[in-house]
């Protein structure tokens, strides 16, 4: 068997299998893929890709970004060109990059691979007439090589299922030589491993739920990923649901509602089935209780979530474990948890050295910083969090520096969990202080792209400014899409607009407090201070918007009302007349309004988002539209016109997808010569 030696690539996939479609595809390979699931093995899976002569080269690069490939030769492996082909490429990337190449002898004679004989050999020499003498001798070549690499023969097994599990087994060997990395980057991480899993009974079939309990940012999600990775290759089926509290703020629809939301969520996530209905609350349990299951249910804050998601053990199979992080220890006591795990503030020693991680990229201070690395750690309070984020902000600074930055952070700490944490902004310069506050009070969770995009020509640098954000530790970004960043860090910088103004929030810049926004815009008390408006209104609640709502808000960029079907009614009066010009993103699902307002230029618009709004129409007129770059309408039934768009030269996505009253599309849209996206279904 060969053996992997290099450490230098980034495997992408852990097995590539090369084989007759026609041979294996329904029966042993589906087997094989299925075993390497349940063992936590990625495989490179072709179903997207059309065969022909020669092989595609997203397949070579798929050959050389696997760490295993298998090659199981079948009667009629030799009558495909392209498995030959496929053939040639993995075993270059045996010699060139030292990949491993399994092979499987699946009912045929490795003699008749070797020497191209029998009804392996005719299959072969069929396939290569009319073919270049080059081609035939190098897929003989590699049949000649590939039939040399020990490997498995299928009628030595009395079932496939043994031949099967063995397969797997070597492979998770062969995956299992590089060393594990789990605790690299995180001090005190094997022993919170080893201490949590011996309260999970790993050997025995009992059903258990275990609860990770803490402070924000003191590190139970990495606790839960670090431990989910190393146990979701023994369980046939896992997930990990991340940040529930934030992505299931309660009520969204009414508790029935959410709960069938979240059942949903965990169902398809656990059984890869993304349409799966869930019509009533036994769903889950019914799909469930013969599946041994991992499951981590992440930062719950509400008892609703554990019930919709995971009310008993009984609802999963034997041996199965669930894992929840919580900062609120009640929680799992009212749900009848009794394993908790406490997540331990790191000791002095190992507080220095998480500090040191992020300040000098070494466990230990540089030389000449011992006393000053020291008195940082101290001030952190020695919450992981803090100790990254101060460790981040020092990185890179003279001793003098050092020097100069201490007094100012020893003074902004008070003791509190926060004032570990507004150091980092106050030392910001205004504009990176301003792009700071826009995601924490407005675009936390929204793509990066459209955060730049929407604050384009805003008179912010502001691709300077997120890339000193990033290295500062006050945001991140999930997938590198989305913009993300710290619990403790969004309530920091809520809590500096809110003493903005605390008894006048119509003063402050970024609105978000559904009471406060629904009273500012009854009373027409906005200001020109408001730069935005987040609203989710509650559930049954009517909401009533006067037709002079938005008039004093002249500064007013970004505006998101998150209403939907099952949500609060939202009353705005036929004469609403006005929306501030300034306005660049417009966010507003199920719109009641059926007019837009004749006040609004569009100049600094640059995405309007209303899918199934009750709009019949827009506004009349050219309007200057040149930094309009999406357009999202879908589902709005009694729009019956889309407005001139002849100045709207940068529009890239246009979205009119069942705009049934919709009956052509205008013929100034030829202008956007820069739209990439167009939706226009209608029946």
């Amino acid at each position: 068997m060969a053996s992997s030696s290099s450490t230098s690539i980034n495997w992408k996939y852990d097995v590539f299998p090369s084989f007759h479609g026609k041979d294996v595809r329904k029966g042993f390979l589906s087997h094989i893929l299925k075993e390497f699931k349940s063992k936590g093995i990625t495989p490179f899976i072709d179903n997207g890709i059309k065969r022909g002569e020669s092989i595609d080269p997203e397949l070579k690069l798929a050959i050389r970004e696997s760490r295993v490939a298998i090659v199981l030769l079948s009667s009629n492996y030799a009558s495909s060109s392209w498995c030959l082909n496929e053939l040639v490429e993995i075993m270059k990337g045996k010699e060139e990059i030292q990949q491993t190449v399994l092979t499987i002898f699946y009912e045929v004679d490795p003699s008749d691979v070797r020497k191209q004989t029998g009804e392996f050999g005719k299959a072969f020499d069929e396939t290569c007439n009319g073919k270049p003498e080059d081609v035939k001798e190098a897929w003989r070549q590699a049949l000649k090589d590939v039939s040399g690499i020990a490997g498995y023969h299928s009628r030595k097994w009395d079932t496939e299922a043994t031949l099967i599990e063995k397969i797997a087994s070597d492979v998770s060997g062969v995956l299992g030589i590089t060393p594990s990395r789990d605790f690299d980057d995180f001090v005190g991480m094997e022993s919170r491993i080893t201490e949590i899993k011996s309260l999970l009974s790993l050997q025995s079939d009992e059903r258990k739920m275990i609860g990770i309990w803490g402070p924000a940012g003191i590190g139970k999600t990495s606790t839960a990923r670090v431990l989910y990775n190393q146990l979701s290759p023994d369980f046939p089926f896992s997930t990990f649901i991340e940040d529930i509290k934030r992505s299931y703020a309660r009520p969204c629809y009414g508790d029935y509602q959410l709960k069938l939301c979240l059942q949903k969520q965990l169902l398809s996530q656990i059984v890869n089935q993304q349409d799966i209905e869930v019509r009533h609350l036994g769903v889950a349990q019914e799909k469930l209780r013969d599946k041994k299951v991992l499951v981590v249910l992440d930062e719950v804050d509400h008892l609703l979530q554990l019930n919709a998601m995971a009310d008993k053990p009984e609802w999963f199979g034997p041996g199965s474990i669930i894992i929840i992080t919580s900062e609120d220890r009640k929680l799992f006591k009212a749900h009848g948890i009794n394993h908790i795990y406490e997540m331990e503030f790191p000791s002095c020693d190992e507080a220095l050295e998480i500090f040191c991680l992020h300040a000098f990229g070494q466990k230990f201070p540089a030389k000449g910083f011992e006393r000053l690395a020291w008195e940082v750690t101290g001030l952190a309070g020695e919450l992981p969090l803090g100790l990254r984020v101060m460790g981040s902000y020092l990185k890179g600074m003279s001793m003098g520096e050092w020097i100069d930055a201490i007094p100012r952070l020893r003074s902004s700490l008070d003791g509190e969990i926060e004032s570990t944490l507004r150091f980092s902004y106050d030392v910001l310069s205004d504009n990176d202080k301003a792009l700071f506050l826009y995601i924490a009070c407005f675009f936390v969770g929204l793509k990066v792209n459209r955060f730049k995009r929407c604050l384009a020509n805003s008179g912010l640098d502001v691709d300077h400014g997120f890339t000193n954000l990033d290295q500062k530790s006050l945001i991140s970004t999930k997938y590198k899409k989305y913009l993300e960043m710290h619990p403790l860090l969004l309530k920091m910088g809520r809590e500096i607009v809110y003493k903005e103004s605390i008894d006048k929030p119509e003063k402050r810049k970024f609105l978000r407090d559904t009471t406060e926004i629904c009273d500012v815009l009854d009373k027409n008390t906005g200001s020109k201070t408001v730069r935005s408006i987040r609203l989710h209104p509650p559930y049954g609640e009517e909401i009533e918007i006067t037709k002079n709502a938005f008039q004093g808000m002249n500064n007013l960029q970004f505006l998101l009302v998150n209403s939907g079907r099952y949500s609060s009614s939202l009353c705005i009066p036929e004469d609403l007349n006005f929306l501030p010009n300034k306005l660049r993103l417009i966010v507003w699902p199920y719109c009641p309004m059926r007019f837009w307002p004749s006040k609004f230029s569009g100049k600094f618009l640059v995405e309007l988002i209303m899918p199934k709004s009750k709009l019949e129409k827009l506004w009349e007129g050219i309007k200057p539209l040149q930094c309009l770059k999406r357009m999202d309408l879908r589902e709005s039934e009694n729009l019956q016109e889309i407005p001139d768009l002849s100045k709207a030269t940068n529009l890239e996505e246009l979205d009119l997808f069942y705009c049934s009253g919709l009956q052509e599309l205008t013929n100034s849209i030829g202008n956007a010569t820069k739209l990439q996206k167009l939706s226009r279904l209608w029946i």
